[in-house]
């Protein structure tokens, strides 16, 4: 059983900056896809970025390409999303997940990103 904690979430004015990390632990993380998603009120979960076990690959939704970055630290068990010139949309819970590609088996609790205008 894999946990996931997620951190960094804050409240920040458009065109900021945040980072988000995400810690797990219960498991061997470097075996791990590992993905972010958030979740706007009214909406869906929905897809923001994924890192492959070794970190060589990652991927992006098309809405956050080329202003977020996702990383991992195997080592430190932990993976990050670097997130800048955020925009009010990017406002919603943003959660971490783990497992194969296609396929979350872990789930974090979340945390809060608000982005104000």
């Amino acid at each position: 059983q894999v946990q996931l904690v997620e951190s960094g979430g804050g409240l920040v004015q458009a065109g900021g900056s945040l980072r988000l990390s995400c810690a797990a632990s219960g498991g061997t993380f470097s075996r791990y896809t590992m993905g972010w998603f958030r979740q706007a009120p009214g909406k869906e979960r929905e897809f923001v970025a994924a890192i492959r076990w070794s970190g060589a690959s990652t991927y992006y939704a098309d809405s956050v390409k080329g202003r977020f970055t996702i990383s991992r630290d195997n080592a430190k068990n932990t993976v990050y999303l670097q997130m800048n010139s955020l925009k009010p949309e990017d406002t919603a819970i943003y959660y971490c997940g783990a497992g194969a590609w296609g396929k979350i088996d872990y789930w974090g609790q979340g945390t809060q990103v608000t982005v104000s205008s």
